[in-house]
């Protein structure tokens, strides 16, 4: 299973504290450190063009504090607050910090922090991950005729005619079709398209009931089916990628 990688910038106007946390980084194997920055305006100018994942964040700083800054950030963009001053931490958490560092901070202390960080990206990456919500292909169709609803299974389907307003449909182990009324381009919208194919104005076949392909006509079960120009270069495809 893959790690996932959080990008992050650090920011704050101690050098000596600056140097230290991108340290921390830069050991942490699951950060990506962007950029450091000694004041919020420089990182703020940064973040417009390089938006990042988490921001180390001094709070008292000159000209924008780091409050101030973190109201100001993208709503997906998280704040870990450091700071020498825990009268702070009430106001860190106030604005949604995923965690509060007092200084004088050790290694072990933001770790603990970093790896809150990336439980909280993990989970919003669950939870807006795409629901594969692909319905499932239709294993049989109803369809009139003779005044009855007659139950089709698809596997037992070789080809559907077109006659006009008319659809012969031809199965397996019959010889007479079933005849009902119906178009053939309404039909061609309801069946899967991995299993069916139109070939011909007049033709849709099954494509695993296929015996034998010979020049521009399919052979299933003893009927010859011409594949016309209009459907020819999506057949070809087809016969390309299931080929050896």
């Amino acid at each position: 299973m893959s790690v996932l990688k959080i990008s992050c910038i650090v920011v704050d106007d101690e050098p000596m504290a600056l140097n230290l946390v991108e340290s921390y980084v830069e050991k942490t194997p699951f950060l990506e450190l962007k950029g450091k920055f000694s004041n919020a305006i420089e990182a703020m100018d940064f973040i417009k063009e390089n938006p990042v994942d988490v921001l180390f964040l001094d709070i008292q700083m000159p000209d924008l504090t780091g409050v101030e800054f973190s109201k100001m950030l993208p709503k997906d963009t998280r704040v870990i607050f450091t700071t020498a001053f825990n009268e702070y931490a009430l106001e860190g958490f106030k604005v949604d910090a995923i965690d509060y560092l007092l200084k004088p901070f050790d290694y072990a202390e933001f770790l603990i922090a970093a790896n809150k960080a990336q439980q909280w990206f993990e989970m919003l990456k669950r939870t807006t991950q795409p629901v594969n919500n692909t319905p499932k292909e239709k294993e049989f169709l109803f369809v009139k005729s003779e005044y009855k609803q007659l139950r089709i299974r698809l596997a037992d389907v070789l080809y559907f005619e077109g006659l006009k307003d008319y659809i012969k449909i031809w199965l397996k182990d019959t010889s007479k079709p079933i005849l009902t009324l119906l178009s053939l381009k309404a039909l061609e919208q309801e069946l899967p398209e991995t299993k069916f194919m139109r070939v011909h104005r007049s033709f849709i076949v099954a494509l695993s009931n296929i015996d034998v392909i010979e020049r521009s006509q399919i052979l299933i079960n003893n009927q010859r089916i011409t594949i016309s120009e209009q459907y020819k270069a999506k057949f070809i495809e087809f016969i390309e990628s299931n080929s050896l």
